[in-house]
């Protein structure tokens, strides 16, 4: 099996139409189906094209072969805004089809997703409210927008991820995140939760205990040396590469979302191609799992 654009959406076509199907429609169903809509998302995603007009007319002049019927702009954008438990289902789908799923050593992180930058748009913007001033540590700089919270394997295949405004404590939010879903750590008790200082909190360390989860984090300067930690800087690189994956590769930061639904389907949709070229990689035995470099031209 080669390992292309045209391989990946055929093998992830034929994955979702065989576990998923498609939906029941009143009336007469849409010319394009819920599966072809999933991989034309990865597809825009793995091309970078930023702008559905353009991604929508290089669609019709390249893809026309795998794609018989594509809508215009306004249909395509209102079936994708509406596909995201879909598109949240093929995610989890297409991780548990991997030895990846079963790693005993998750890597949590937050990086922010940028939403606006004038003033008059963080006051006229539909995302207020949900969408807030933050500060990214990293950068050293401000921004208005979200932050994206990913929990993965090392290999960078997604387990659970959430966007939330970024005055939230993230400790609260990782935990909410595996509130949401408890079957992830009750599934495989004793995991290594690995994650930086701003992880540290009594309360935290005492709420993943009881979930089974071991915390491992840098120590702080005024506590001794945590067992392990000797083994934290190769491990932060490799979240460190995950996000440069989602923001340079798949142009995270570009996402161009305005509303709720525009948003949190943008950054869902980079995630999937993401984890669809994972899958794909790892089913084709690939060296480098995470490489999109043969599905973005």
């Amino acid at each position: 099996m080669t390992t292309d654009l045209n391989t990946l959406l055929t093998a992830l076509y034929v994955k979702i139409d065989d576990e998923i199907g498609c939906r029941r429609w009143l009336g007469r169903p849409p010319l394009l189906s819920d599966s072809e809509l999933v991989c034309l998302a990865v597809a825009q995603a793995l091309l970078g094209c930023t702008s559905e007009a353009r991604w929508l007319r290089f669609a019709r002049a390249h893809l026309a072969g795998m794609f018989p019927y594509l809508p215009k702009r306004p249909g395509y954008n209102k079936r994708l805004r509406s596909a995201l438990p879909l598109v949240k289902r093929v995610i989890r789908l297409l991780a548990v089809d991997t030895d990846f799923w079963l790693d005993d050593v998750w890597i949590a992180d937050s990086t922010p997703v940028e939403c606006g930058r004038s003033r008059p748009t963080t006051q006229r913007s539909n995302l207020a409210g949900w969408a807030s001033y933050g500060y990214c540590r990293s950068h050293s700089r401000w921004f208005w927008g979200l932050r994206l919270y990913l929990i993965c394997t090392p290999a960078g295949m997604p387990i659970t991820w959430a966007l939330a405004n970024p005055k939230l404590d993230e400790r609260q939010v990782v935990a909410a995140m595996l509130d949401v879903d408890p079957g992830l750590a009750a599934e495989r008790p004793g995991v290594l939760l690995i994650a930086d200082k701003g992880f540290r909190a009594r309360w935290f360390e005492h709420d993943l205990h009881l979930r089974g989860v071991q915390l491992l984090r840098p120590s702080m300067r005024s506590e001794p040396a945590r067992a392990g930690e000797h083994l934290l800087k190769p491990v932060h690189q490799l979240i460190e590469s995950v996000n440069d994956t989602l923001k340079g590769q798949l142009d995270l930061e570009r996402h161009g979302g305005r509303t709720f639904e525009g948003v949190a389907i943008r950054v869902a949709q980079r995630i999937l191609a993401m984890t669809a070229a994972i899958w794909h990689n790892h089913r084709t035995s690939q060296p480098i799992t995470r490489s999109l470099t043969a599905f973005d031209h």
